[in-house]
């Protein structure tokens, strides 16, 4: 989106982005769909809020648990779908999946190793200052990443040099199964910022309107050569680590209270009309045609056929020209 969006915008977003994750489930007991399957349904409001803060020309490098966040950097839903069912009309031609998502023109990638999208976001970073550029990067990580060595690499070396980079970090309380207060030391992951001289804040991450906020001012003290930003935004998973997990770290009352209190998309439905700026009506309508487009999407993709085993070692090398 070229103009900053409205809430009606962004809440048009994430229902797009969870009704996308619900199509991913549906190829999980039907087979069609191998391997772990990470959804992040419940964290909408922080993808959401990303959007009309950063240009096509800013990279960012995502988490295994990163579709909400290649919509929110424009990554086509079809092709994506496409990837994450492993079709040849993927990013990749089926052949990386959802762990390895890839589009080099909307300049997203996803790294299935925890903590490793920061590194590699901050590579990003450091070419933009080669080019003398004012893009930026933005490296995504969970709380559990934040407890590794590359965290504290990437954060010392960003702001040694100042390089324009932000790291945001989806706090959804676990690292798998391992609750985040038990295994963070200190007053938290933001405040780990001061340590490095950096920009540190911690909002909620259920709230779209105030991420959106905190994410464009990080954004805009990258960019403006102060080095890199550190923004913690505090979220609920509502799924499991991953489908298939039975998910017995999480009482069941936990869940529903998550669900009943923590939902960012209620949150936005009910400001909304709170608000006066929509009615029901309209709310219906935008949840609606954005269940109809990833119905058709998925119906596209699942007839789509998959790789030929004989290209299986097509795109593995680099093809260099004489």
């Amino acid at each position: 989106m070229s103009k900053v969006p409205t809430l009606l915008d962004r809440y048009r977003l994430m229902v797009t982005m969870r009704a996308f994750e619900e199509a991913c489930a549906q190829g999980i007991p039907t087979g069609e769909l191998r391997g772990e399957l990470h959804l992040a349904d419940g964290q909408e409001a922080v993808a959401a809020g990303m959007v009309g803060a950063l240009r096509s020309d800013d990279w960012m490098v995502s988490t295994h648990r990163g579709h909400q966040h290649a919509i929110a950097k424009g990554v086509p839903l079809e092709e994506m779908m496409a990837e994450v069912y492993e079709r040849v009309t993927g990013l990749s031609r089926g052949k990386g999946g959802h762990v390895h998502l890839f589009d080099m023109e909307r300049r997203f990638s996803v790294t299935g190793i925890v903590g490793s999208s920061l590194p590699v976001a901050l590579g990003h970073a450091y070419a933009c200052r080669l080019d003398d550029s004012d893009s930026i990067a933005v490296g995504i990580t969970g709380d559990g990443g934040t407890n590794t060595g590359q965290f504290h690499e990437t954060m010392n070396m960003a702001a040694i040099w100042k390089l324009p980079l932000v790291i945001l970090v989806e706090n959804n309380h676990y690292a798998i199964s391992v609750p985040a207060e038990e295994v963070i030391a200190g007053r938290g992951i933001a405040e780990r910022a001061e340590a490095y001289g950096a920009w540190g804040r911690r909002v909620d991450g259920t709230d779209v309107e105030e991420v959106a906020a905190a994410f464009a001012e990080a954004v805009r003290h990258a960019r403006g050569g102060s080095g890199p930003a550190l923004l913690e935004a505090v979220c609920f998973r509502f799924r499991g680590h991953y489908e298939g997990d039975i998910d017995h770290y999480r009482k069941s009352v936990v869940k529903r209270r998550m669900r009943e209190e923590g939902d960012p998309l209620a949150i936005v439905r009910h400001r909304l009309l709170e608000r006066g700026e929509v009615d029901e009506a309209v709310i219906a309508g935008v949840e609606g045609e954005a269940r109809d487009r990833i119905r058709d999407i998925l119906q596209k993709v699942r007839e789509a056929p998959g790789p030929d085993a004989a290209e299986a070692f097509r795109d593995v090398f680099a093809e260099v020209s004489a």
